[in-house]
């Protein structure tokens, strides 16, 4: 695996595992603040990246406490594991984009690498092993490529649209090849917040099946539901208070 320090790639990690020998976990660092916040505004802006940061700083918090019940709610149910991954099976490494990665993923030589939770992967990782990278991603594409798909699509009134997607990586933003798609029908009660354990709660069979298809060299993809196209960003805070109050999208 290729991962992030998330949750949600605790719960793939334990989910394959308990079918799929996984040799190990390539864990990359999080970016640098400083240099992910001037990126991020020169192409965005100032506006919509201050925005962005009030809402991570001043309303996940409080939606992720709100939404504490639901969320464990749905980890019991769904029988998710979050817990950390074995440190035994974990290499840390500063980017998934660095040499030691590249080191690594060519030490190990594997057939199939998952990804969860890491930042775009460099075409020269890509090409340094001859294997598949799949990814999950908490979305529709192309429709609803980047970051928060399900919310995105409830937001635009495409309930039909909120779900995964199982995909090649390629060197795009989610722009790999489909290999399969689920949907997801939120309660009331569930938010931004509990939106991506959903997403992966439905992703895991899809996820599983097509590493044990890219295994046996029979992986198939499919065709995407939409020519449409648009790559999606975090909401600001006061986009994110419009459509609680204006839509009912928590």
């Amino acid at each position: 695996m290729l991962a992030g320090k998330d949750p949600i790639s605790n719960i793939i990690y334990h989910a394959l595992s308990q079918s799929l020998t996984i040799d190990a976990v390539i864990r990359e660092e999080k970016p640098a603040l400083a240099g992910f916040l001037k990126r991020r505004i020169k192409k965005l802006g100032f506006g919509t990246v201050f925005g962005q940061l009030l809402f991570s700083a001043a309303i996940v918090p409080v939606v992720s406490y709100q939404s504490r019940r639901r969320t464990q709610q749905i980890i019991s149910s769904n029988h998710l594991n979050n817990s950390e991954i074995p440190s035994s099976k974990v290499i840390d490494v500063p980017s998934v984009n660095s040499d030691a990665t590249i080191s690594e993923l060519r030490r190990l030589s594997p057939t199939v690498v998952v990804v969860n939770g890491t930042r775009i992967i460099q075409e020269k990782v890509l090409e340094c092993v001859n294997a598949i990278f799949l990814n999950t991603h908490a979305g529709i594409t192309p429709m609803y490529r980047g970051v928060h798909g399900g919310y995105w699509a409830l937001v635009c009134g495409d309930a039909e649209n909120c779900g995964v997607t199982v995909h090649k990586v390629d060197k795009g933003i989610d722009t790999g090849s489909i290999v399969a798609q689920a949907t997801i029908s939120p309660a009331a009660e569930d938010t931004f917040s509990t939106y991506p354990f959903l997403q992966t709660a439905k992703a895991i069979p899809l996820l599983e099946q097509a590493v044990r298809d890219s295994l046996a060299g029979r992986l198939s993809t499919i065709a995407p539901r939409s020519s449409k196209s648009q790559l999606w960003s975090h909401p600001t805070a006061w986009q994110y208070l419009q459509n609680r109050i204006s839509l009912g999208v928590r």
